[in-house]
This record gives structure tokens, sequence and C-alpha cells, in this order.
């Protein structure tokens, strides 16, 4: 992954792309409305984006009885970019195809770097985040730090899942308690479980979860299939083995797709990132996404005060007393650094 500044020649050719992508769908949807209303449409109704395929998507009647079919979906050329988890009006046509005609407000959205360096929607309307990390592959403070900037910065409620804890042994136990108690004296909530026997923590995990919208967010290979799998008792749902070679995970989810608990709720599988992208906050939406900084926040003696080596600096001053810990202060200093990228597969 490579990371560079767009200059104004790159940023009108992405800008060019998008236009020639949005009028390839819009004829697609203005085909697709036309097939539909050769036939006839049902009345309005709400419903829940399932899953997202190519230029259809997947649609569930808010109402929708215990042996009834979801539908596919396609969206009228003036409604912005849904998404799964986005509530939606829709009318059902025949054979289980429909046309969606309005999407409605959302309470949160949730959103990634493309490869173009754009802001790409994930899901919609969540209220919990569960940031998995694994033994294997190696877990990374930045990295998590990354996922609660975002979470804090959304106002959504995370959790930490150190999964795979059938991997710990003598020679990563010390680096695996640290990090954990890294962010369990921060307040976090941290769960730890394996998917190989998920009985022993099931009832804390699902709990978490319950009557909640939940998305699982993580690198490749950490094993949130795997977990939703056995939450959901559903051998259907792929899963993928590490790379022999970069002990790095191989992407088996392709597509943001909804599922409903047993005991109630829902839960959002993500495509699994490396890296989670902040460029699109400002400094101070990066300060106060640590939330161990907030008590300090405007105590410094400069405004413009960058918590480096001015003096008079609260920030600096409660990390020289131990108030901030060094990881999650270089974890700070690095996406400050980087907040003007765009990051780049």
């Amino acid at each position: 992954m490579s990371k560079r500044k767009l200059n104004r020649r790159q940023q009108w050719r992405i800008e060019k792309i998008q236009a020639e992508k949005a009028a390839r769908v819009k004829k697609k949807t203005q085909k697709a409305d036309s097939e539909l209303l050769g036939g006839e449409l049902g009345p309005e109704q709400e419903g829940l984006i399932i899953a997202h395929f190519g230029q259809s998507l997947e649609v569930e009647a808010i109402n929708k009885a215990p042996d009834e079919e979801n539908y596919r979906c396609f969206a009228r050329a003036n409604i912005d970019a849904l998404v799964t988890g986005d509530r939606v009006v829709w009318r059902a046509g025949k054979d289980q195809t429909g046309i969606i005609e309005t999407r409605l407000t959302r309470d949160s959205l949730l959103q990634r770097p493309d490869n173009y360096g754009q802001l790409k929607p994930v899901a919609a309307n969540i209220d919990r985040i569960l940031v998995v990390v694994a033994t294997e592959p190696k877990p990374f403070a930045n990295l998590i730090d990354r996922y609660l900037v975002a979470a804090e910065t959304l106002e959504i409620k995370p959790a930490i899942l150190f999964n795979k804890s059938d991997l710990i042994n003598e020679e990563n136990r010390t680096f695996i308690e640290s990090l954990r108690c890294t962010y369990e004296n921060l307040g976090y909530e941290v769960l730890l479980t394996s998917a190989m026997d998920l009985a022993q923590c099931e009832s804390e995990l699902t709990d978490w979860l319950q009557n909640h919208t939940s998305v699982f967010v993580g690198q490749s290979g950490v094993g949130k299939s795997s977990l939703i799998r056995s939450i959901l008792d559903d051998d259907t749902i792929r899963v993928g083995a590490l790379s022999q070679n970069t002990r790095k995970g191989t992407h088996t989810t392709t597509t943001a797709k909804l599922f409903h608990l047993p005991g109630g709720g829902r839960l959002v599988d993500s495509p699994g990132i490396r890296e989670f992208g902040l460029w699109h906050i400002n400094e101070n939406e990066l300060l106060a996404g640590f939330i161990e900084f907030r008590p300090y926040i405007g105590y410094c003696k400069f405004r413009d005060c960058k918590h480096e080596q001015e003096p008079g600096c609260a920030i600096k001053a409660a990390f020289e007393a131990g108030e901030i810990s060094e990881s999650r202060m270089h974890s700070y200093q690095h996406i400050l650094a980087t907040l003007d990228d765009v990051e780049t597969h």
C-alpha cells in the first residue's frame, strides 16, 4: 500500500471516471425500470438493504413473513448510493424483483477509502462496532486506534474482541495481555473468544450484540466470518485461511451483508480491510477521538498547539505524567501525520 497526495489532474481523472460510472449506472437503472414497469408494481412499503450485488440490492420487507424470500431490487437513478443497513421505501415487482423509490434518513454511516482515495460507504444505521483482532495475524495498536477513532467520531459504541485465544502461547502472551490491558484501562469493553470454542463466552458476546445493529471490522484473516458462522450456526458463510507467505488474511467477504441474530439484533459482516483511512476527519476530531485526551483539550498555552514540542502543552504534560500511554500517543502522532494522505491500494 502506498500513500500519496492527488494533484489536480489526478483528481480530475478520478471525477471523470466516477461520472462515467454514474452514467452507466443510470442507463442500467432506466433499463431495469422499464422492464419492471412492464409488469405490475406493488404498493410502497418500507424495507431494509441486506446486501449489495453490483447494480442490484437485496431488500427485505420490514413486515416479512417467515417463509418470504428477499427481493433483488434496482434503485431509481436519483437516489444516492445505497449500502447494507439502509432503510428504504420500495415497491415489489414480478419474480422477486423490485424498485427502490427512496432512502430513509440514516442514523449513522460507516465509510472507508476506496482504490481511488474517495470515501466509500460500508454500512448504515450501525449503533455498535466490534473491532476484531487476533493473535495471528499479529494485531497492531495503531490499526485498533484507527477503528476506535472512527467509532468515537461517529458516536457509535465500540468494543474490542480478541479472537483466536486458543493460539495464545508463551511467546505472544505478554504482548497480547499488554495490548488488552491498554484498552481495558481506557474503559473500553474487551471480549476474548475463539471460533473453535465459542460456547465458553457465547453468553457475553451475544449479550453485547443483542438488540443492536452491529458491524464486525478488522483485518482480513482475524476470523470475523468464522465468528459470525458460529453465532448464527450457518455453515454456508465462507471463511478463509491465512496466506502461507504473508500470514495475512485472504478476503472471503466481498460485500457487506446483514444477518439477523437469533436472540434479537442485527449483525453486518464487512469486507476485511488491512488499514482504515481517517484522512476525511480534521485535527480536532482526531484529538477528541482519543478519549483519554478529552480532559486536556483546550488547556494548552497556545490555541494552535500541535502537541509536539510546544511549551505549556496540556496533552504533552498528561503524557509525561503517565495519563496517556506511549502507544496511544504514538498512534495519535502517526495518524495526525497522515491525515492529508490519500491511501491507495
